[in-house]
């Protein structure tokens, strides 16, 4: 519904988001390396070797032996790194590009990371608690980019973005209408049972741990929905690491 190209958010604590960029990097080397048949031919084949597959956590299916997968505990974590196709991985990278940053700001480089893990599993076990007996595996960085647009939320509903609305007509909106429709999409699924290849519940799972760690993980100082953004001004010396 609406693809977001630019935020007006400057750093307040940190030179670079580098750790953001890092994740971009990694989500594309692999998708490169193992999904895009480029290098090496293992396509489809990756998402069972690596993708989050629910019935072998609940219930031992054990898939075909040729594809050699992971103890499937492991797959909660690797699952992430994973994507459907170049939509998939481009469209949750925007996401991680646009907002990343300004939570990497928020907690710091290290902590992001960890934020970022977490948010992630707590969007595959939702996925798994959904669907405990789904033989397909699950795949897509959206468990941890939906931890980072709750954050956001949380952090900068004020911030202006600049979206493509119906992927053609540029606006710019506040962050709290275009994630707070992002997130009434996701609702209105659920609520629909829309049946199709996205795993809502894990962007569910994501949300609210999101929603939970950016509580505890952000800075001292850091406030909560913009309160005092006017006054922040922008420090371009980095301050010390928690």
């Amino acid at each position: 519904m609406f693809i977001p190209l630019h935020d007006y958010n400057p750093m307040r604590y940190i030179k670079q988001p580098w750790m953001t960029w890092l994740l971009i990097a990694i989500n594309v080397v692999i998708f490169v390396v193992f999904q895009s048949e480029l290098v090496l031919q293992i396509g489809d084949r990756a998402a069972f070797l690596f993708g989050m597959t629910p019935a072998e956590i609940g219930h031992g299916v054990r898939l075909p032996s040729a594809y050699g997968a992971l103890p499937e505990e492991f797959t909660l974590l690797t699952y992430m790194f994973l994507h459907g196709g170049w939509m998939h991985l481009i469209g949750n990278m925007l996401f991680l590009w646009v907002f990343g940053d300004n939570i990497e700001d928020a907690i710091g480089h290290w902590r992001f990371l960890g934020f970022y893990i977490a948010c992630g599993f707590a969007g595959g076990v939702a996925h798994f608690f959904s669907m405990k007996t789904s033989t397909v595996p699950l795949v897509g960085a959206s468990g941890a980019i939906a931890g980072i647009i709750a954050a956001y939320l949380m952090l900068h509903p004020r911030v202006k973005i600049w979206v493509l609305a119906f992927g053609r007509i540029p606006l710019k909106l506040s962050a709290a209408w275009v994630l707070g429709i992002w997130i009434g999409f996701q609702a209105i699924n659920i609520l629909a049972k829309t049946d199709d290849d996205t795993s809502w519940w894990g962007h569910v799972g994501g949300l609210i741990a999101g929603a939970a760690l950016i509580l505890v993980l952000r800075r001292p100082g850091v406030e909560l929905f913009d309160r005092g953004l006017e006054f922040a001004p922008r420090v371009d010396t980095p301050k010390v690491e928690p």
